[in-house]
């Protein structure tokens, strides 16, 4: 009899389509071909310090669970960088200046939820945010520079200093997803989770875009 698929790549082949899906949303998509500009840029960063904002605060609440803690690192921690960007991008005042869209409370509430009383859905959602940051993230990190003329100031959060390889660091973190002690029901459980963690990426950029409209109108 074969060897079962690791949970690990389950969850990849499950969200696959989702994941394409998040990418591929039209505000998202504009900003990588080109046709986004530096204001769209900066609408980005300033929804991501609210989504990290959380899944930070999260990690701490979750820092001493079993399952959990493994996957905590301070090579993953992007608030900081978040902060210095939107201090380089908006301004010292950035706090006053920016404010969440429709979507993004939505999101942080589940994180923050998850992060109080599921440990499976903290994995679900640091998952899809860090290891996305440890492959696209770093692409579109470049591409932000060259574009609107960055060095690393703007683009902090894409630059992870502490991981030197991150194509080893993703191979750990899935080995650590593929010894997580979930059963059957709880592997289904934390994919759903996934999920719908893809479903809010995507839904923000349907906000961004929206609001961009208003914008320019």
């Amino acid at each position: 009899m074969s060897d079962p698929t690791p949970f690990s790549a389950a969850l990849r082949e499950r969200s696959s389509r989702a994941h394409s899906s998040s990418e591929s949303a039209g505000f998202m998509s504009d900003l990588v071909e080109g046709q986004g500009t530096r204001e769209d840029y900066v609408a980005l960063v300033a929804q991501h310090w609210f989504i990290y904002d959380a899944l930070e605060r999260a990690a701490s609440e979750m820092k001493d669970d079993p399952v959990a803690r493994v996957f905590i690192t301070d090579k993953l921690t992007r608030l900081p960088a978040l902060e210095a960007d939107l201090a380089y991008l908006v301004g010292h005042d950035w706090r006053e200046r920016i404010e969440p869209l429709p979507t993004t409370p939505r999101h942080v509430e589940r994180i923050a939820e998850v992060g109080r009383t599921w440990p499976g859905g903290f994995v679900a959602h640091h998952y899809t945010r860090y290891l996305g940051d440890l492959s696209g993230g770093l692409f579109i990190g470049r591409l932000m520079a060259r574009r609107f003329g960055f060095d690393t100031n703007g683009i902090g959060f894409y630059l992870f200093d502490d991981i030197a390889d991150p194509k080893a660091f993703k191979d750990v973190y899935r080995e650590q997803l593929d010894a997580a002690p979930w059963d059957a029901a709880e592997q289904e459980r934390v994919i759903d989770e996934v999920l719908l963690a893809y479903r809010f990426n995507t839904e923000l950029f349907e906000d961004l875009a929206a609001a961009k409209r208003v914008r320019v109108a």
